[in-house]
């Protein structure tokens, strides 16, 4: 019997691989474009802190977009970004509008969970290809002391 506890659970891990993706991408861009104006080598606070903004404004699509334009892109992982991005949408917009009275009952609950399971599979597949694309291979590794508290950013 999936209850709708269930669904929301997984709702919430998807959205938050969807989270995982688009912090990873814009990761990226924040050090391409550090690279680009050698902000490690010399501090500029004022330019460091317009390119953070202009990262962190952009959507998912926009920042997939950008790092197109900034990094070399596999086709495989452009295929991968796009569906998730595809999936991630559908995730946020339309999900429960497209299931409507399902959740009302334990067969409907398990179709919506049953999606769910592959809106969240989609968007891990681009997180994982896109952590190996910054050289991370997020299945093999070690964590044996993960943080139980809020970092400042």
């Amino acid at each position: 019997m999936t209850s709708l506890v269930d669904v929301y659970a997984k709702f919430g891990e998807a959205a938050e691989a969807a989270q995982l993706l688009e912090t990873e991408i814009g990761n990226m861009l924040l050090s391409v474009s550090a690279a680009e104006h050698s902000l490690l080598e010399a501090r500029d606070p004022v330019l460091a802190r317009k390119i953070f903004d202009d990262v962190d404004r952009k959507t998912l699509g926009q920042l997939i977009r950008a790092a197109k334009d900034k990094v070399p892109v596999p086709q495989n992982l452009e295929d991968l970004l796009g569906q998730a991005l595809e999936e991630r949408n559908r995730l946020n917009h339309s999900f429960y509008r497209q299931h409507n009275f399902r959740r009302n009952s334990d067969d409907g609950r398990a179709l919506m969970l049953q999606d769910l399971e592959h809106i969240h599979d989609q968007i891990l597949n681009a997180y994982k290809a896109v952590m190996l694309l910054t050289g991370v291979d997020i299945d093999n590794v070690a964590t044996p002391d993960l943080a139980t508290r809020h970092l400042p950013l």
